[in-house]
Protein backbone atom coordinates (compact mmCIF):
# COMPACT_ATOMS: atom_id res chain seq x y z
CA UNK A 1 0.00 0.00 0.00
CA UNK A 2 1.02 3.54 -0.21
CA UNK A 3 -0.28 6.85 -1.44
CA UNK A 4 0.17 9.25 -4.32
CA UNK A 5 -0.33 12.96 -3.62
CA UNK A 6 -0.32 16.31 -5.27
CA UNK A 7 0.84 19.40 -3.83
CA UNK A 8 -2.81 21.62 -4.49
CA UNK A 9 -3.28 25.48 -4.13
CA UNK A 10 -4.67 27.01 -0.97
CA UNK A 11 -7.07 28.47 -3.58
CA UNK A 12 -10.35 25.91 -3.01
CA UNK A 13 -7.77 22.77 -3.06
CA UNK A 14 -7.25 22.52 -6.71
CA UNK A 15 -4.57 20.60 -7.45
CA UNK A 16 -2.95 22.53 -10.45
CA UNK A 17 1.01 22.07 -9.51
CA UNK A 18 3.37 19.77 -10.94
CA UNK A 19 4.57 18.38 -7.85
CA UNK A 20 3.56 14.92 -7.04
CA UNK A 21 4.43 12.89 -3.82
CA UNK A 22 4.78 9.10 -3.79
CA UNK A 23 4.83 7.15 -0.58
CA UNK A 24 5.18 3.94 -0.23
CA UNK A 25 6.72 1.47 2.25
CA UNK A 26 10.48 1.80 0.85
CA UNK A 27 10.61 5.33 0.03
CA UNK A 28 9.15 8.62 -0.19
CA UNK A 29 9.76 10.57 -3.55
CA UNK A 30 8.74 14.18 -4.92
CA UNK A 31 8.77 14.61 -8.44
CA UNK A 32 8.20 18.61 -8.80
CA UNK A 33 8.55 20.70 -12.32
CA UNK A 34 7.06 21.18 -15.43
CA UNK A 35 10.40 22.45 -17.82
CA UNK A 36 12.88 21.34 -15.57
CA UNK A 37 11.81 18.53 -13.71
CA UNK A 38 13.92 17.63 -10.16
CA UNK A 39 12.93 14.10 -8.21
CA UNK A 40 13.86 13.93 -4.73
CA UNK A 41 13.71 10.30 -2.58
CA UNK A 42 14.31 9.85 0.63
CA UNK A 43 14.56 6.15 2.69
CA UNK A 44 11.81 5.66 4.97
CA UNK A 45 14.33 4.44 7.35
CA UNK A 46 16.15 7.79 7.55
CA UNK A 47 12.67 9.79 8.64
CA UNK A 48 13.02 10.27 12.19
CA UNK A 49 10.47 12.31 13.08
CA UNK A 50 7.46 13.38 11.35
CA UNK A 51 4.92 16.41 11.71
CA UNK A 52 1.52 17.77 10.57
CA UNK A 53 0.63 21.43 10.10
CA UNK A 54 -2.29 22.82 9.24
CA UNK A 55 -3.09 26.40 8.68
CA UNK A 56 -5.92 28.45 8.65
CA UNK A 57 -6.43 28.04 5.18
CA UNK A 58 -5.47 24.66 4.71
CA UNK A 59 -8.31 23.66 7.18
CA UNK A 60 -10.88 25.32 5.25
CA UNK A 61 -9.80 23.42 2.27
CA UNK A 62 -9.35 20.14 3.80
CA UNK A 63 -5.53 20.12 3.44
CA UNK A 64 -2.50 19.91 5.41
CA UNK A 65 1.75 20.24 5.29
CA UNK A 66 3.64 17.04 6.61
CA UNK A 67 7.13 18.26 8.00
CA UNK A 68 9.52 15.20 7.39
CA UNK A 69 12.92 15.57 9.49
CA UNK A 70 15.38 13.31 8.27
CA UNK A 71 19.21 11.78 8.53
CA UNK A 72 19.67 12.74 4.82
CA UNK A 73 22.63 15.04 4.17
CA UNK A 74 21.00 16.63 1.25
CA UNK A 75 17.38 17.16 2.53
CA UNK A 76 17.27 17.09 6.32
CA UNK A 77 13.40 18.79 6.17
CA UNK A 78 11.51 17.49 3.75
CA UNK A 79 7.87 18.78 3.28
CA UNK A 80 5.10 17.19 1.53
CA UNK A 81 2.97 20.30 1.53
CA UNK A 82 -0.70 20.87 1.01
CA UNK A 83 -2.17 17.66 0.81
CA UNK A 84 -5.47 15.83 1.36
CA UNK A 85 -5.74 13.21 3.69
CA UNK A 86 -2.28 14.68 5.63
CA UNK A 87 -3.15 13.30 8.60
CA UNK A 88 -3.81 9.66 7.46
CA UNK A 89 -0.38 9.90 5.53
CA UNK A 90 1.51 11.34 8.56
CA UNK A 91 -0.01 8.45 10.60
CA UNK A 92 1.44 6.09 7.44
CA UNK A 93 4.63 7.46 7.00
CA UNK A 94 5.45 7.18 10.90
CA UNK A 95 4.16 3.78 11.04
CA UNK A 96 6.49 2.58 7.85
CA UNK A 97 9.50 4.90 8.98
CA UNK A 98 9.71 2.98 12.32
CA UNK A 99 8.86 -0.26 10.53
CA UNK A 100 11.71 0.26 8.13
CA UNK A 101 14.42 1.26 10.68
CA UNK A 102 13.86 -2.33 12.14
CA UNK A 103 14.05 -3.97 9.67
CA UNK A 104 17.09 -2.50 8.66
CA UNK A 105 18.38 -2.67 12.40
CA UNK A 106 18.98 1.32 12.11
CA UNK A 107 16.68 1.50 15.63
CA UNK A 108 18.55 4.24 17.49
CA UNK A 109 17.61 4.25 21.46
CA UNK A 110 17.94 7.52 23.20
CA UNK A 111 19.41 8.05 27.08
CA UNK A 112 17.42 10.13 28.65
CA UNK A 113 19.07 9.71 32.04
CA UNK A 114 17.21 6.26 33.12
CA UNK A 115 18.80 2.85 34.98
CA UNK A 116 22.77 2.81 35.16
CA UNK A 117 22.66 -1.02 34.40
CA UNK A 118 26.74 -1.19 35.83
CA UNK A 119 24.87 -0.30 39.47
CA UNK A 120 22.73 -2.88 38.80
CA UNK A 121 25.52 -5.51 38.41
CA UNK A 122 24.41 -5.99 34.78
CA UNK A 123 25.64 -5.97 31.49
CA UNK A 124 24.66 -4.76 27.98
CA UNK A 125 25.68 -8.02 26.73
CA UNK A 126 22.57 -9.69 29.64
CA UNK A 127 19.86 -8.06 28.02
Amino acid sequence: MGYVERKRWLFLGLPWTFTKYTINEDVLTIDAGLLKTTENDCYMYKITDVELEVSFMERICGLGTIKCITGDKTHPVLLVEHIKHSKEIKNYILEESEKARIKRRTVNMQDIGGIDLNEMGMDIDDM
